[in-house]
């Protein structure tokens, strides 16, 4: 946790646990090659008690001749101002000064005096909320440049040893008011577990979390190696194939082998990491894992196995996972234009450009709704249509009637393609050749009086299609808007 040379921000709220901590560091630091300063945040809770807790903070840092940075918040206002509850807003508050003080150059470190009894509080705190592996990790030793040196250690000895010093501490009530969760499980439950159960309980809540960190290290690196290695990314929108999410790894399990094909017994096996690769994709989307249940996961893994396209879900935090053929597209919700009824509504980037094809050369029209330009060209007919590369795909210039209309597919396209003998929708088709529902909204066809004549990637309609009798011929190509 701390290396020669840093500077150790000890966060002193006043109280036997930070006061312990800072004497402990004090007596340590020749030892350590550390240099200490004091750092303590006023919440404003508490009225005259909160002054006092200042007060004797600051003149606890001059009797030790260390240097002290304050700060002071109206806890209470704030959490008001932004619909936190009372702790979450003084624990946002609180880290946030923290990082200032980290973030000026005056601490490489921030040690926090949380004790084996906090750590047994929360894996208590996170098991009546309802948790996961995850929960049980606790607190960690080391976040960022937070670090937790008596993390291991008994909040009795704690006092043990300032008594032995003859240092004085703050005791507050606030931490004995049974209103709240976080002192009815250190007054009550933890007493009760330890005098009827197991005085050890502590130790042994310790030891879990300290396992379940361990876990969770191994499964954040396969996570994260399956996130880069399975999911491709453009702006804030990220999508993964629905096979690498049900099965991200190849592996035998016991004395059966399954491959990645076998998605019934493979995908059982494989759930757990199926469910944290879904928390991280979210995450990747929104910033946080803040509000995402084990029934968002659930859904998404329900939508994973069901094989409508187009189908899709609406999650905390404005994200939305979509069903696209093979693969899963999460996105923030304004930013996806979906596929969810008969029809779509008009997109609303629409283009319509006018087309005048010459007699020869080309007509060349930029669409910058799609970074693209289309280049119409005449060419003679010369060739059988079999011997031409463009043959199928070309049109029939004699057949076409000026102008002609390059726009985006609108909801009840329809035509007969080349070859077929009924008309068919668009949608049809998109769907046919799989072409994403966030794609189709600005899919270029060509209009030629009232009629949809060709459509990027489709055969042209069979009535316009060059043929034996074609004397001149119209090519469509399609190239990136320099």
């Amino acid at each position: 946790m701390i290396a020669p040379g840093d500077r150790i921000g000890v966060a002193v709220s006043g109280g036997a646990d930070s006061v312990a901590l800072l004497r402990i560091l004090q007596n340590l630091r020749e030892e350590l090659g550390i240099t200490l300063l004091v750092v303590h945040f006023n919440h404003m809770l508490r009225g005259e008690a909160s002054r006092t807790d200042a007060q004797f903070v600051k003149d606890l840092a001059r009797a030790l001749g260390l240097e002290i940075v304050t700060a002071s918040e109206d806890v209470s206002a704030a959490a008001a101002l932004q619909g936190w509850n009372l702790e979450d807003a003084a624990r946002r508050l609180r880290y946030a000064f923290f990082e200032s003080v980290g973030a000026s150059g005056r601490a490489t470190r921030i040690a926090v005096a949380h004790t084996a009894q906090d750590q047994a509080e929360t894996v208590l705190a996170h098991l009546i909320r309802g948790t996961g592996p995850a929960g049980l990790a606790g607190i960690y030793p080391k976040v960022g440049s937070v670090i937790r040196p008596l993390l291991a250690v008994q909040r009795q000895d704690l006092r043990d040893y300032l008594k032995s010093l003859n240092q004085a501490w703050c005791e507050d009530a606030t931490n004995r008011d049974t209103k709240r969760q976080r002192a009815r499980i250190r007054e009550q439950l933890i007493p009760l577990l330890e005098n009827n159960f197991a005085p050890t309980i502590v130790s042994h809540l310790g030891e879990l979390a300290r396992l379940s960190r361990e876990e969770e290290l191994f499964w954040s690196a396969i996570v994260e190696d399956r996130f880069h290695a399975y999911t491709g990314q453009l702006g804030e929108t990220i999508a993964i194939r629905v096979l690498d999410l049900l099965t991200p790894l190849d592996v035998n399990f016991s004395r059966t082998s399954f491959s990645r094909e076998d998605k019934t017994s493979n995908s059982t096996a494989l759930r757990p990491l199926t469910e944290r690769l879904i928390r991280r994709l979210y995450q990747s989307v929104r910033g946080d894992r803040k509000d995402l249940t084990a029934e968002h996961v659930e859904r998404i893994i329900r939508l994973a196995t069901e094989k409508t396209s187009g189908r899709r879900l609406e999650l905390p935090g404005g994200v939305i996972v979509e069903r696209s053929f093979d693969n899963l597209i999460f996105s923030r919700a304004q930013k996806t234009a979906l596929i969810d009824s008969e029809e779509t509504l008009a997109s609303p980037h629409a283009y319509q450009y006018v087309v005048n094809v010459p007699s020869r050369g080309a007509a060349v029209v930029s669409v910058p709704e799609l970074a693209s330009c289309f280049c119409l060209k005449v060419i003679d007919w010369t060739l059988q249509p079999r011997d031409t590369e463009s043959a199928g795909q070309a049109l029939d210039a004699d057949l076409l009637r000026a102008p002609l209309i390059l726009r985006n597919w609108r909801a009840g396209d329809a035509y007969r393609p080349r070859g077929r003998r009924h008309i068919q929708k668009l949608k049809q088709m998109f769907l046919q050749n799989r072409i994403p529902g966030s794609e189709r909204g600005l899919w270029p066809v060509l209009e030629c009086e009232g009629r949809v004549i060709w459509t990027r990637g489709m055969l042209p309609a069979s009535e316009f299609c060059a043929g034996e009798q074609t004397l001149v011929g119209v090519c469509i190509e399609e190239h990136p808007l320099e």
